[in-house]
């Protein structure tokens, strides 16, 4: 099968503007999101609304495309993006541009997905530990996945599902196999246009979780598993801790 991956990126967001361009130990964020998806894939491609954007990726000889700055989420302006860059790719790989830390690994996850003639969309999931401790299962900007034996998504939450019952919520996660959601999907190119013509949907606006819309209207997401985490940067802070962290690995 070909492969794409389409990383959509926007100045203007609410609680860290201009992040793709924040710097990272000399490189811009967006431009390490690039680099560790291109490990993998040979077609990177940034999707962006932002001229700025556009040309720090262009100067250190990424490919970007312009699109709408209207798009509510990252899968509509994929979905442009791809139609702008044409091909005959089997499946588009949404890779977000604020995990500067995404393993190639966990993109081959992805595309292992699709050994199934079957799948129509995929995305990872990754084990919460113990060790993670009951405040990490708790954080609502870390939304929560529940998986079916076949191996797909049958809900997404930013609380704590399943909730179990009868047992104090500090021995929680010596119960049950928590799983956290890795916010990167692949769809086949067709099943991606068939979902961004679909309004959003009640449950997609209650959580603020586009993926709910996917499967309110039956779609199946299937599940790739990783144990590598990631570190998502959605705010100045989340940039500090980033840095360290980046430090501490060189």
């Amino acid at each position: 099968m070909k492969f794409i991956v389409i990383i959509p990126a926007r100045y203007a967001s609410t609680r860290f503007p201009g992040k793709p361009l924040a710097d990272m130990a000399g490189k811009p964020m967006i431009q390490r999101v690039y680099e560790q998806a291109n490990i993998a894939i040979d077609d990177v491609w940034v999707a962006t609304d932002d001229s700025r954007i556009f040309d720090t990726v262009e100067s250190f000889g990424g490919k970007a495309v312009m699109t709408s700055s209207a798009h509510k989420s990252g899968t509509d302006r994929v979905q442009e993006a791809y139609a702008r860059i044409g091909g005959d790719f089997d499946v588009v790989i949404n890779v977000q541009g604020d995990e500067p830390f995404i393993q190639p690994g966990q993109i081959e996850a992805l595309k292992n997905c699709f050994d199934d003639s079957g799948t129509e969309l995929a995305t990872l999931v990754k084990p919460f530990g113990k060790k993670d401790g009951f405040e990490a299962l708790f954080n609502p900007n870390s939304p929560k996945v529940v998986v079916n034996k076949k191996n797909e998504a049958i809900c997404f939450s930013r609380s704590i599902i399943p909730y179990i019952r009868d047992v104090h919520h500090t021995e929680w996660l010596g119960m049950h196999v928590f799983y956290k959601h890795i916010g990167m999907y692949a769809y086949r190119a067709d099943i991606l246009s068939e979902i961004t013509q679909l309004p959003q949907s009640s449950l997609e606006k209650a959580e603020s979780l586009e993926q709910l819309r996917w499967i309110e209207n039956g779609y199946h997401i299937r599940v790739g598993y990783t144990d590598v985490e990631t570190l998502g940067i959605d705010t100045p802070e989340d940039m500090e801790k980033a840095l360290a962290f980046l430090m501490n690995k060189q």
